[in-house]
């Protein structure tokens, strides 16, 4: 096996596996050819870079863009799941259920961690059990009586599903019934609702990956520096579905505030791990340095042009890489490598 790591806690995939393993990439864009979609965006151009990036790195991928791929056995070693948001709540359960019923390995999360992780009103609970700050909140699932749930005291409120990406169906509003309005149309979507106090501040990402050791490695924090932090960054925004520059990302400079936040994050760990790669999200005061967790994206983007690639770009690790090492801590985590003898932990 080729030992020239681009860093000491990245791993390869042997030579004999890439040539011998089948793995599928199941994303709604695996099958295209790297065009914008006119929904999806820029997620379209993310799924053909990650499928010709797994080429690049020397794996046989077989692409697929359907859940029907999975309702009979497919002749694959392995999967990438990235069919996330399939048009239904909780989709990003469905793979890994699958996957599981048919006994093939797969990239991520099992499927009990991938709800508890989208569930932004269960993780900041767990957050909360961890002494881990976060702001108040409100969730309001679906058939709840709205007349009922207790305001919250801000001037300004964020409404989200409770189980969204992207900033999909996000909303903000000056008033505690402007909230309510629009919870109540997220429910007639089909979605549970949370609402939290709007805070204009700085959003910082931990990118979470598994490495060579047994443990999380965090990457550097990765703080979102917006040229008007009161502005609402929309869906289309993050989807490149509007003219915009790349996403204003830097590497969180104030070190007292990364050691908390890497702390935090490491207590957070403690209920999801193992997983194979993720970014937790936590809001910023430059002026207090006060933090408030916000939520835990598993299986999130990683296009080279997003957080966690940009992040280990910082470490002189470039992003088939950085692919390569989450596939094959993967693979190892679940037996694939240790069926060869392959010891590749240190």
């Amino acid at each position: 096996m080729d030992t020239d790591f681009p860093h000491e806690h990245c791993l390869q995939v042997p030579a004999h596996l890439k040539a011998s393993l089948r793995i599928m990439l199941l994303a709604k864009h695996a099958c295209g050819d790297g065009s914008p979609d006119m929904v999806d965006g820029n997620h379209a151009q993310y799924h053909h870079e990650l499928r010709r990036t797994l080429e690049k790195i020397g794996l046989h991928v077989v692409a697929a863009n359907s859940f029907d791929a999975l309702f009979a056995e497919p002749d694959v070693d392995f999967v990438f799941p990235l069919l996330n948001r399939a048009g239904f709540l909780n989709s990003e359960m469905l793979a890994p259920l699958l996957l599981q019923r048919l006994g093939i390995p797969y990239l991520g999360a099992s499927p009990i961690l991938r709800g508890l992780s989208d569930d932004k009103h269960l993780m900041k609970l767990v957050a909360r059990q961890h002494a881990v700050p976060t702001s108040d909140w409100r969730i309001l699932r679906r058939g709840t009586d709205l007349a009922v749930v207790p305001a919250l005291d801000a001037a300004r409120y964020i409404i989200k599903p409770n189980a969204s990406s992207a900033s999909w169906g996000i909303g903000v509003s000056e008033s505690w019934s402007g909230a309510l309005a629009h919870a109540a149309h997220l429910h007639t979507a089909g979605h549970d609702a949370i609402i939290e106090p709007w805070l204009p501040l700085l959003d910082v990402a931990v990118p979470v990956i598994g490495g060579r050791s047994q443990e999380p490695w965090l990457l550097p924090g990765m703080a979102y520096i917006p040229a008007d932090p009161d502005a609402l960054r929309s869906y289309e925004e993050k989807r490149s579905l509007t003219d915009q520059r790349d996403d204003p990302l830097e590497v969180l400079a104030n070190s007292r505030v990364a050691e908390r936040l890497y702390a935090m994050t490491r207590a957070l760990c403690r209920e999801l791990w193992p997983f194979d790669y993720g970014r937790f999200e936590f809001r910023y005061d430059p002026a207090t340095e006060s933090v408030w967790f916000m939520e835990v994206n598993l299986s999130c983007n990683l296009w080279s042009k997003k957080s966690i690639s940009r992040s280990a770009a910082t470490l002189g690790i470039e992003h088939h890489e950085l692919v390569e090492s989450i596939v094959a801590h993967s693979l190892w985590r679940q037996g694939l490598m240790n069926t060869v003898s392959e010891r590749l932990v240190a």
